[in-house]
């Protein structure tokens, strides 16, 4: 009882510094248990730690399909993903696309499950993974009961793509050689035709991924448009969700990623070593951010 306490106590204040932007080592905890959740993903569940506590993890490096799509932000998420893959066209109508990529979303998380059926270890600095602004999420790197990177089992089945935030991980990677091994397991998933990149239609995915950016980039225009002409509440980057990010003008998902990655800045000058955003375009979003006192 009296561990569990300390180990309780010990978390809360972990969380307590992240949240003001202290940086903190990975912490290990053995021994968790999945919960089983009608809402959760293969990116994003929730465990149980042997404390009792409960946190619903995110992890780095890999982002699976959507499947459950409740407003405009999934939707325009599963679209992406959808083009990322080349599966939007389908079936020939978007309703077969979307039905195709809700299922392939469905059965990446029955993998997790499966993958997750035996105890687990979390490696974590209790980073708050806001990636929507409706879950309390911590970022983490997860171990199977066998042994296994869970996120990289994903990318290299096909059931996810690597894409996301990174951190220098357990093992001693760093996030740049965690990123780059990440995509070349995507790279050999996607010869192989596995998971998702069975359906991918080749000939096409070129094509989608720049129809993706144009979009992506005419809608950033179109919130700079809007927002010019009216307030805006600043944005802090030390503790705003991946959405509220994305709300800055010219800020997209990847980019978004990127400042969640980069926590914490001291000022809003250190966004700079952010990929992504260079001196003009700290000086365009510079209106509409702040970093914690």
């Amino acid at each position: 009882m009296i561990c569990a306490a300390i180990r309780s106590t010990l978390l809360c204040v972990l969380i307590f510094l992240n949240g003001f932007g202290v940086a903190a080592d990975l912490q290990t905890i053995e021994n968790v248990r999945l919960v089983p959740a009608a809402w959760a993903d293969g990116d994003s569940f929730p465990a149980r730690f042997p404390d009792g506590t409960q946190h619903t993890l995110r992890l780095y490096g890999a982002d699976c399909l959507e499947w459950h799509v409740t407003d405009d932000v999934d939707a325009r998420r599963l679209r992406a993903q959808r083009r990322y893959f080349g599966i939007s066209a389908y079936g020939g109508t978007p309703t077969a696309s979307i039905e195709l990529a809700k299922s392939l979303g469905e059965a990446a998380a029955a993998v997790v499950r499966s993958l997750l059926a035996q105890p687990f270890t979390v490696h974590t600095a209790f980073s708050d993974a806001k990636g929507d602004a409706r879950y309390q999420r911590i970022y983490a790197f997860v171990t199977t009961a066998h042994g296994e990177d869970l996120a990289a089992s994903l990318v290299s089945a096909g059931h996810a793509r690597a894409f996301g935030v990174y951190r220098a991980t357990p093992k001693g990677l760093s996030k740049e050689d965690y990123r780059a091994a990440l995509r070349d397991s995507e790279l050999l998933a996607a010869n192989k035709r596995k998971g998702v990149w069975a359906y991918t239609d080749w000939d096409a995915l070129a094509e989608e991924r720049r129809a993706e950016r144009v979009e992506d980039s005419e809608t950033r225009i179109a919130t700079v448009h809007q927002q010019s002409k009216q307030p805006t509440q600043m944005v802090d980057v030390n503790s705003a969700a991946r959405d509220e990010l994305m709300g800055i003008p010219r800020v997209g998902e990847a980019t978004a990623d990127a400042i969640i990655a980069g926590r914490p800045y001291q000022r809003v000058e250190d966004l700079l070593r952010v990929r992504g955003i260079g001196g003009k375009m700290l000086e365009k979003i510079r209106p509409w951010v702040k970093t914690s006192p």
